[in-house]
């Protein structure tokens, strides 16, 4: 049986200090190379941050593997100090650093997937099967 890695889609929340949000935007804007190259060694891709005006920060990035992505982060020596300097930006994180303090916010609907089920073989029928009796009902 041959299987395939997935990617997954990560999704994270963290309260930046509203006080701080032009300077955390500023470091955002010019991220230190060495730290990007870390982030794309570890495989994490295609990974945004949005901020809002009251400092909630959303981050969204895809891996294929999430746990060996954050220890691959953990222990390259690239990202200490990013980490180190990004951690005062962010409200209520117990000492823990950015990365590993970020609750994951659980995925309830991606298009693509759905899309996909209902192109699958069988599932088209079904689905036009279902719609047409409950419009007839």
């Amino acid at each position: 049986m041959t299987t395939t890695n997935i990617s997954q889609r990560v999704c994270f929340q963290l309260q930046v200090d509203p006080a701080r949000l032009d300077e955390y935007r500023e470091r955002h804007a010019a991220v230190w190379p060495d730290m990007l190259r870390a982030i794309e060694a570890s495989g994490r891709r295609n990974y945004s941050l949005f901020l809002r005006q009251d400092g909630l920060l959303i981050g969204y990035y895809e891996v294929d593997d999430d746990a060996a992505a954050q220890a691959a982060l953990a222990s390259d020596p690239r990202t200490a100090a990013w980490e180190a300097e990004m951690a005062e930006f962010f409200i209520a994180l117990d000492g823990r650093r950015p990365d590993q303090g970020a609750p994951r916010l659980p995925e309830v609907f991606h298009l693509e997937d759905q899309l996909a089920a209902l192109d699958a073989p069988g599932e088209r029928a079904a689905s036009v099967t279902t719609r047409t009796e409950s419009s007839e009902s």
